[in-house]
């Protein structure tokens, strides 16, 4: 067993990938190369995977010592009988929890810009110690213009089903709704008629584009695209290190690209339905780095906000949002 707990790569790619890497679906690129590698390993097949071996992978482990290595796992742990839903460490790199006869191990695979193994290990799922990364230190404005509808936000599961989502529990689903609360214009079967749709996303806060996908087609509304979870996104890192989330954006909307220095309230893109969307929104969250980590999303609080609820209006100043608020920048 000693012998299965050690790495035999980490050649990870760790970097968020850029537009069109996304574009190209590396969520299901990697969910497929595991089925290959466990369909190959249970037949012993070894030569399958050495195949989709990119050239450092090939020198670091010839055939021979990979046949040594999945011997000694098959001797130690047997056949694998399931593999689980992936957790992407990046768009490149996923562990997949994996039942074989003798254990519950984890699998991580990372793929390289042409989608060859870039590494691999197989190792002993580590539990995930969570961080307390507080609340944002950035000065923050409102990530938009005009008055928008708080659908998810807030510190309990009732008033955010995010909460149950360790990389996205202090994250916001923003739209924008008429007077009547409605959130679309007639049977809402277009993305035109959705108010939010087309609006103007804004930097909440002058610093560094890090990341940004662009090549995602916005979904049929109640057609939700959950390979491509995000959707067109852009991640701005501030100065102290924290880094700012807006997802869902409208396909080919974008104005930013990677590593543009952007100032609080510049447009970033327009809101869209792209990615794990029923309907136009603004998913938005700050977190700790540019990776989706367990407990890297912070409670938010926003400088000014103008707040309508319950018929009342007011000013709030460092105010964290929750479910059902209208608010405005001014």
């Amino acid at each position: 067993m000693r012998r299965i707990l050690r790495s035999i790569a980490t050649l990870f790619c760790i970097a968020f990938a850029a537009s069109q890497g996304f574009s190209q679906t590396p969520a299901e690129k990697l969910q497929k190369m595991a089925e290959l590698f466990m369909t190959a390993y249970n037949a012993e097949d070894y030569g399958q995977i050495s195949a989709q071996f990119n050239a450092t992978m090939k020198t670091a482990i010839p055939d021979d010592k990979l046949k040594a290595f999945l011997d000694g796992s098959h001797k130690d742990l047997g056949s694998i009988l399931k593999l689980g839903a992936p957790n992407l460490v990046s768009p490149r790199a996923a562990s997949f929890p994996v039942d074989f006869e003798k254990a519950k191990m984890a699998l991580t695979i990372a793929l390289d810009a042409e989608d060859k193994i870039a590494g691999f290990q197989i190792n002993v799922p580590t539990p995930v110690k969570p961080r307390n990364t507080g609340r944002n230190k950035t000065v923050l404005d409102l990530p938009f213009k005009g008055e928008w509808l708080v659908f998810w936000g807030g510190d309990t599961v009732a008033q955010n089903y995010h909460q149950d989502a360790a990389t996205q529990r202090f994250a916001f689903d923003i739209l924008k709704v008429d007077a009547e609360g409605k959130t679309h214009r007639g049977e809402g079967k277009q993305n035109e008629d959705y108010y939010a749709f087309g609006q103007e996303i804004v930097a909440d806060a002058d610093g560094v584009v890090t990341d940004v996908v662009t090549g995602v087609k916005d979904n049929v509304p109640g057609v939700m695209n959950p390979l491509m979870a995000v959707g067109n996104f852009v991640m701005i890192r501030h100065t102290n290190g924290e880094v700012s989330v807006f997802c869902h954006l409208k396909f080919g909307t974008i104005r930013v690209k990677v590593g543009d220095k952007v100032k609080a309230g510049e447009v970033l893109g327009l809101c869209g339905n792209s990615g794990n969307s029923t309907e136009a929104h603004l998913h938005y969250q700050v977190q700790g780095t540019t990776l989706f980590e367990a407990e890297n999303s912070m409670k938010v609080f926003f400088r000014r906000v103008l707040l309508k609820r319950d018929g009342k209006t007011e000013e709030k100043s460092e105010y964290s949002p929750v479910k059902g608020d209208l608010i405005s920048q001014n």
